[in-house]
């Protein structure tokens, strides 16, 4: 399980007082206005850094720094990657689990055989979807739902599903047929 969170990215720089825009990669860009430092990631530095004001702007949050007074020194943070740490992060309820901490388990039947990794979690009207690189390269979507999914526990790795009827037989190979969300 991860210890921090990706919550957004440095697109560019924004006015003459050294703000920026961010565009968010969590799933609720208002959570900015509850956070008050974050970890600024560059290729060469990580700092923690202080939210003096944020505000938004389209899809964009535009955030002030504390230390970055001008655009040049704004300029600097292009391309910065914005982190929060777990303690941070919104709580979860019941049976709820970061993105973060789903990609990457191994996804097992209930019969215990080990088909593959969960590697994106694709988000729909009604329930989130699983997708599953199978050991042979293909994928499988598998709904997030209770008849389907019948154990998570990213503690130990793994996600136990119960494969519905005609599931495997809609596996494609990777990169064959389809778009790609990659």
């Amino acid at each position: 399980m991860q210890d921090e969170f990706q919550v957004g990215a440095v697109a560019s720089v924004h006015g003459i007082r050294g703000e920026v825009k961010v565009f968010p990669t969590t799933d609720d860009p208002a959570k900015f206005k509850r956070l008050k430092t974050v970890m600024l990631k560059t290729e060469r530095e990580q700092r923690e850094a202080k939210l003096l004001s944020v505000r938004f702007f389209k899809n964009m949050v535009i955030v002030k720094f504390e230390g970055i007074e001008t655009p040049e020194e704004a300029q600097k943070y292009k391309g910065a990657t914005l982190w929060i740490g777990r303690d941070q992060a919104v709580p979860l309820r019941k049976n709820e689990y970061y993105q973060a901490d789903l990609i990457g388990l191994a996804v097992i039947t209930e019969e215990g055989e080990e088909l593959g990794t969960l590697t994106d979690v694709l988000e729909t009207g009604a329930n989130d979807v699983y997708e599953v690189t199978m050991q042979d390269k293909s994928r499988v979507l598998f709904p997030a739902i209770k008849d389907c999914i019948r154990e998570v526990d990213p503690e130990n790795g793994r996600m136990t599903v119960h494969v519905m009827e005609g599931l495997l037989e809609a596996a494609r190979p990777s990169g064959k047929g389809g778009s790609s969300q990659k």
